[in-house]
């Protein structure tokens, strides 16, 4: 009943068969998986659009007009399934935010910025107090009192917020 015409299973001008069909399927099978490698569909996923597409093709054999062409015909559906479902994807994924440790102290660029904003008489008091040194020891080490030490740290924290609301 069936014959083979240039590579493919057809019956005798008559309505192919379920026979017939399985006997292309046979042969068939392995011809549609590389004619899909040849357009870009990589191994496993190539077989399974040609899975997909012998078996639409099963579904649908009453659609099929010339008998001659069913590889063909196979490997049509098979590359616009194949397409459809490349439009499906989204080509691009959003970025995760990945929440956890920056690597980089924001903090420590402000506050080197904001000091060199600032005069230098400032910047070196301010210095001072982040080492850690107490404003009764800066007054014994420049000479001065205590209180004129607390008011040159107040002007000089007025003088950094100032330039901090200009910035901002």
């Amino acid at each position: 009943m069936c014959r083979p015409v240039n590579g493919s299973v057809i019956a005798d001008l008559v309505a192919m068969t379920r026979e017939c069909y399985a006997e292309a399927y046979t042969s068939g099978y392995d011809r549609t998986v590389r004619f899909l490698c040849s357009r870009g569909v990589k191994g496993e996923c190539a077989r399974e659009f040609a899975q997909a597409a012998w078996t639409r093709g099963w579904e649908r054999i009453s659609q099929l007009r010339d008998e001659s062409i069913v590889l063909t015909w196979v490997n049509s559906i098979a590359l616009n399934s194949y397409r459809a479902e490349l439009r499906k994807t989204p080509k691009f994924e959003p970025l995760k935010d990945i929440a956890g440790p920056s690597e980089i102290n924001t903090a420590a660029i402000d506050l080197e910025r904001l000091l060199y904003s600032i005069g230098p008489r400032n910047r070196e008091l301010f210095h001072k107090c982040l080492l850690g040194s107490t404003a009764k020891e800066i007054a014994q080490a420049q000479g001065v009192s205590h209180t004129a030490v607390r008011l040159r740290l107040l002007r000089a924290r007025r003088e950094a917020c100032s330039r901090l609301q200009r910035v901002a």
